[in-house]
């Protein structure tokens, strides 16, 4: 076993070795920048410039004098910026000269260019000194992710970007898609296909909304920003962005900081930040329109985008609308998921004995719990039954998700607005509203129930002369599918103002605020109460329309459908509405500048504060027992955060003074102060260092500290006690869960650190290469842990401190603490009424402070550009490594490592293409790959690979149309077996169920 693992370890290690080796190879020819897909209309060469600056990243200074009244052709095709460029100035007397890596200078051909040091960037605009020198545009803010100083090109922390043409090029049509694929980040919780399959470990996705969640930390530790302002939150916690509402042809570049930042952004960026960057404005019009479906049948998917904005000298506006709608995927339709009983697939059967026909229970002496004793006969209406048709000994199965969805129907609207304008020379403001709106419908498991039949039941028969019956049974073949169906709908408007203050200093203010509410109503439930009243348990309640004598009994003895219609229509009438709103009012200012001249570049400051309100309201409606619908607990909790922060970074050693062996070395230092009204003060500091020997090699190295507070509904979420059946010993237990916030929370504490090499073009001609190792520390986290894995509470030692056996058959005291919970209002009858006798266990699965958590791996990012057949080809390669993944769930249990095992991420994960264009022809192929992986009983989860294929083309004769052919798994390869507790036969944290999908993407630039 020792030698396997060490092949796996040695496999992945040989992977991103040949990798890096195939992406480092040197080019003789030399090599461009790599192209893109540009589109760029005749016109105005103003216009143009600024489109191409939007479209490319680079920044163009020149004066509005330089290009006012000239026209520029119209350019296309797969190109770099250099060659786009060349062509929009070919008729003009005006060239290029570069002055960095993405800063482009125009001038009349012998003229003086503008130096970057005259230019003083002011957002999307800078001013120009001496006055004399004319103003000048620069498109594309100087400001990244991780930072709050302008001008940083690189940082201690790993920054992986992602373009328009990169989020094109994934295949997928959605923001969302596309981040959910990257290697760093993990799909069990936040994500829309881990919550019908069981999956999903936190079960606060009720909304099927689509999170991120890197290095598998929580969704609540990966910080989401728009235009670098925080989101409300989403989910039945508020605790994660859902980012499946923003308009993807609005998105101009996401970037996602790969390392904490507590220091810069707040103390819940322990995981890392990914910040959306939308577009602020737009020269003309763009049309897009997509479809697609699965080779399978089912989902199929359409969307809609259309896009206006101007831009003129001073300012600017976008304008963006899209509309999507996807199908739903029954588990039927899937072999992997179509029945609990995995055997033909090579697992174990996980069938229960909810099923119809229905099962008499008995009570097992040895375990002090109900089982199987009797099976009810099929193709019988249960009239005139006798005690020997009773099946002694067998047992009828049934199937858990029978019926059910494990992809939800999805329809969504967006729309986003921008508007930019210059007042006076100095002043710039600007705005931005948001809307979405996104409804979701899904077929859920059909209720289960174990209840007590008497002999007021004129049905009624016993098999051992009894006078009442326990029964397992499930409603599947007498009751609708139910349905849970809902609304997502997000808000966000932000206004704000940047001021030049003289000497390279900017004052920068904004406010912002932005709502989540999620709304969600199932409906086809089973009632309790009036099942009681149907089975004739209880006599008929005058509160209620239905009689016994008129509208007969519920007969749970038929082995075919013989209810009648009233009966099945009065106990099926349950139904659960819930509305929860979260929402996030914050405003900002900071300013940032040189303070001296060091030898290698300005000592720069950024000093900022920020006060922030959050509040989270919850309501809802419950029919799932009682004679008339109940008002849930109302959830009604905000608290206010305020916070100041500086920010140091100091140039030591630049090229300009550079010494043999020392080419850079440049320290930064980052600090917060965050006060909490309801938890106190803590501060978070952050240290990072760039250190280069030569021209072309850096290393990079950060450490900071981080601090989260308990979020408001893990202190205060009201306690829910619900029954759900746990695998144990190859049987399942019905177990109380109870669910529910903790008032003596302590918050959580984090240390972070990262070091990197980064190798660039200067000493490998076309190539980019850098590898960054990550580890984080957690400790006091707030988890809980039973409910993280539920399925497998009852069985691992290392949940025994949140597991309770019972008997409540055989002990007295076990039956008086459960009935005690079963009469508590929180306990919930959604899933069907089951009396004391019927548990096994009780588990705690409610919020605590567990003992620690670490996380360490690799990253590796690597590309080669070169010109080869007859064309351009880009080769890129991504990967994350996870070494381990260590969980201590008590401060006195053993640490436990939990990387590589099936409901937590995936010890490797890498994604490659390759990719060829020439003129307006462009082909791609990507290889996704995941490592091979353990269950929790240690058996083998073979590894995956599937490969995507996208051939674009963009006609010379259709200026600004493409068309682009995408093919997600080309090869339909299916997920690898697992033989999963929730009787899913794949894994749905890491594989996708949709198998092939081909899609048609058109495109117009107006």
């Amino acid at each position: 076993m020792t030698c396997k693992v060490q092949g796996h370890r040695l496999r992945r290690v040989a992977l991103v070795a040949s990798a890096a080796c195939l992406l480092a190879a040197p080019c003789a020819q030399g090599a461009s920048a790599p192209p893109r897909d540009i589109s760029i209309p005749g016109g105005s060469l103003d216009a143009a410039l600024l489109r191409l600056a939007q479209e490319s990243g680079e920044q163009l200074l020149y004066s509005p004098e330089l290009v006012a009244g000239r026209r520029a052709p119209p350019v296309q095709g797969r190109l770099t910026s250099d060659q786009a460029l060349a062509a929009l100035l070919a008729q003009s007397d005006i060239e290029a000269e570069r002055a960095g890596p993405k800063v482009v200078v125009l001038k009349r051909r012998g003229a003086a260019a503008i130096a970057p040091g005259e230019t003083r960037p002011f957002g999307e605009a800078a001013q120009v000194e001496p006055p004399s020198v004319p103003r000048a545009s620069v498109v594309e803010a100087l400001t990244v992710t991780g930072t709050h100083l302008r001008g940083v090109t690189d940082q201690p922390s790993p920054v992986l970007a992602l373009d328009r043409g990169d989020l094109d090029r994934s295949g997928y049509e959605t923001v969302a898609g596309a981040l959910a694929a990257l290697p760093q980040n993990f799909g069990g919780a936040a994500a829309e296909g881990a919550i019908n399959t069981g999956a999903d470990r936190s079960g606060n996705n009720t909304s099927y909304a689509s999170g991120l969640d890197l290095r598998g930390l929580g969704a609540n530790a990966t910080l989401i920003l728009l235009n670098g302002r925080r989101m409300a939150g989403a989910g039945a916690k508020g605790d994660f962005v859902d980012i499946s509402t923003l308009p993807s042809i609005a998105v101009q570049r996401v970037e996602v900081l790969l390392d904490g930042a507590s220091a810069i952004y707040g103390s819940d960026a322990v995981g890392g930040v990914v910040n959306v960057l939308l577009r602020r404005d737009l020269q003309g019009a763009e049309t897009r329109i997509s479809g697609g479906e699965s080779t399978h049948g089912s989902p199929g998917e359409a969307q809609f985008s259309q896009a206006f904005g101007r831009r003129w000298s001073t300012g600017g506006f976008f304008l963006g609308y899209e509309y999507r709608t996807r199908s739903d995927l029954l588990a039927a339709d899937r072999p992997f998921s179509a029945s609990a009983d995995l055997r033909p697939l090579g697992g174990t059967d996980h069938r229960t004995f909810f099923a119809h026909p229905g099962n008499v229970l008995r009570l097992d002496p040895a375990t002090g719990t109900q089982v199987v004793g009797w099976a009810i006969p099929a193709g019988q209406d249960g009239r005139g039954l006798t005690p020997s048709q009773l099946l002694a000994g067998a047992s009828n199965f049934g199937e858990p998700r029978e019926g059910e969805d494990i992809l939800p129907e999805q329809t969504s609207h967006a729309a986003y607005g921008a508007l930019h304008q210059d007042v006076g020379e100095r002043l710039e403001i600007e705005g931005d509203l948001r809307f979405g709106r996104r409804r979701f419908s899904t077929l859920i498991a059909a209720p289960t129930s174990t209840f007590t039949v008497t002999r007021a039941n004129p049905f009624f028969v016993s098999p051992n002369g009894g006078a009442t019956d326990s029964i397992a049974y499930s409603f599947a073949s007498d009751l609708p599918q139910p349905v849970t169906e809902g609304t997502a709908q997000s808000f966000s408007t932000s206004l704000g103002a940047r001021l030049d203050l003289g000497h390279a200093w900017r004052l920068e203010s904004y406010g912002t605020f932005a709502t989540e509410t999620d709304a969600s109503h199932s409906r086809g439930l089973l009632n309790a109460s009036s099942l009681q009243e149907a089975l004739g348990s209880v006599a008929d309640r005058p509160q209620t329309d239905f009689n016994t004598a008129r509208d007969g009994f519920f007969n749970p003895f038929a082995g075919t459908p013989s209810n009648t219609p009233a009966v099945l229509a009065f106990i099926g009438a349950g139904f659960i509405d819930t509305t929860s709103r979260d929402r996030v009012t914050s405003a900002d200012l900071q300013a940032d500048g040189p303070l001296f001249h060091l030898p290698g570049g300005d000592l720069s400051l950024a000093l900022g504060a920020q006060a922030r309100r959050e509040a989270f309201r919850e309501g809802g409606v419950n029919f799932t027992s009682g004679v008339a619908p109940s008002a849930g607990a109302k959830v009604d909790l905000s608290r206010t955060v305020t916070a100041a922060f500086a920010e140091l970074r100091a140039p030591f050693v630049s090229p300009d003074n550079a010494w043999p062996g020392l080419d850079r070395l440049e320290l930064s230092l980052a600090g917060r102060i965050e006060r909490y009204d309801d938890f106190g003060t803590t501060s978070n500091p952050k240290l990072g260092a760039l250190y280069a020997p030569l021209p072309g090699a850096l290393l990079r190295a950060s450490y900071g500290t981080s601090f989260r507070a308990p979020s408001l509904r893990e202190l205060s979420d009201a306690p829910i006690n619900s029954p759900s059946l746990l695998p144990l010993n190859g049987a399942r237990v019905l177990s109380l869960v109870q669910f529910g916030g903790n008032p003596n929370l302590r918050p959580e504490t984090a240390h972070t650190w990262s070091a990197g090499l980064e190798v660039g073009p200067e000493l490998m001609s076309g190539a980019h290469v850098s590898v960054d190792y990550f580890n984080v520390r957690f400790r006091n986290r707030i988890d809980q842990p039973a409910r993280q894995s539920l399925l497998t509470a009852l069985s691992d030692p290392a949940l025994a401190s949140f597991v309770a056996l019972i008997k409540p058959a055989t002990n007295p005291a076990d039956h008086a603490r459960i009935a005690a919970l079963l009469a508590d209002p929180a306990t919930s009858t959604a899933q069907g009424s089951f009396p004391p006798e019927s548990y096994g266990a009780i588990v705690d699965a409610r919020f605590v402070n567990t003992g620690s958590l670490q996380v360490s791996g690799i990253d590796l990012a690597a590309s080669y550009d070169t010109d080869r057949l007859n064309g351009h080809v880009r080769l890129a390669a991504t990967a994350s490594d996870l070494l381990h993944y260590e969980q201590q769930l008590t401060p006195t249990g053993s640490v436990v490592e939990r990387a590589g095992i099936a409901g937590f991420p995936a010890k490797f994960r890498a994604r490659t293409t390759a990719e060829w264009s020439k003129g307006s022809v462009s082909a791609l192929a990507g290889v996704n790959f995941i490592g091979a992986y353990k269950d929790a009983t240690g058996l083998r989860i073979g590894s995956q690979e599937t490969v995507d294929l996208q051939l674009r083309v963009a006609p010379a004769r259709f200026a600004g149309t493409s068309l682009a052919l995408s093919v997600r798994n080309l090869f339909d390869e299916k997920p690898p077996f697992y033989d999963s507790p929730a009787g899913v036969g794949y894994d749905a944290t890491n594989a996708d169920p949709i198998g092939r999908f081909v899609s048609l993407r058109l495109a117009k630039s107006w």
